[in-house]
């Protein structure tokens, strides 16, 4: 009788981990959805690393959230509100699910389009708004203008906006929309940057 040969661990590919804070270690399911490209942890590490530690009090928006890896992220550093925008209704219950289990009582899954989602917050002042939009053949560059814009009107004077993009955002282009890059890294084919609104002239 031969023995059934081994299946290797499919699952492993298929899952994420929270890497700071209350949920760390906590495991996030990665569905096989088009587009879906969770930030990986060694670049969370690096915006966390940048943000601190200790998100106590924030108030956060994940405009096009996937997996949820980065909102919840912030969650488990403290975030008092973060509100995971999510278009694909697969995606949103698996946030949904998610949120329970973790019994994260400051998140809130909302089925929608990041940028419209962003728009209805103009003025709200928010901390921190995570764009991480779906790339595309061609870099879908007029969704990451709009969504700039759109986070820009959202945050605060203080307040951050983390980029995550297929290029390198220029000095020029971000002032055109009030912002200014206070970090930029790379990691592989990713650009990824933290912003922050320009002060009024």
């Amino acid at each position: 009788m031969t023995k059934p040969v081994p299946r290797p661990a499919a699952h492993a590919a298929h899952e994420v981990r929270i890497i700071g804070g209350q949920w760390k270690r906590s495991k996030l399911p990665v569905a096989d959805r088009p587009g879906l490209r969770p930030t990986p942890s060694r670049v969370r590490e690096t915006l966390f690393n940048w943000l601190g530690q200790d998100l106590s009090g924030w108030r956060c928006v994940d405009a096009f959230a996937g997996t949820g890896a980065l909102g919840l992220e912030a969650a488990s550093r403290g975030a008092v509100e973060v509100v995971l925008v999510e278009q694909d209704p697969v995606l949103c219950k698996s946030l949904q699910a998610t949120a329970q289990r973790l019994k994260a009582e400051g998140v809130r899954v909302e089925r929608g389009e990041g940028v419209a989602a962003l728009r209805q917050r103009a003025g709200r002042s928010l901390d921190l708004v995570f764009l991480d939009p779906p790339f595309g053949e061609d870099g879908n560059e007029p969704l990451f203008g709009a969504a700039l814009q759109a986070a820009r009107q959202a945050v605060g004077e203080q307040g951050l906006i983390y980029l995550e993009a297929p290029r390198a955002w220029t000095d020029d282009e971000l002032a055109q929309i009030g912002l200014q890059a206070h970090r930029h890294g790379k990691a592989g084919m990713v650009h990824f940057h933290l912003l922050r609104p320009l002060a009024p002239q």
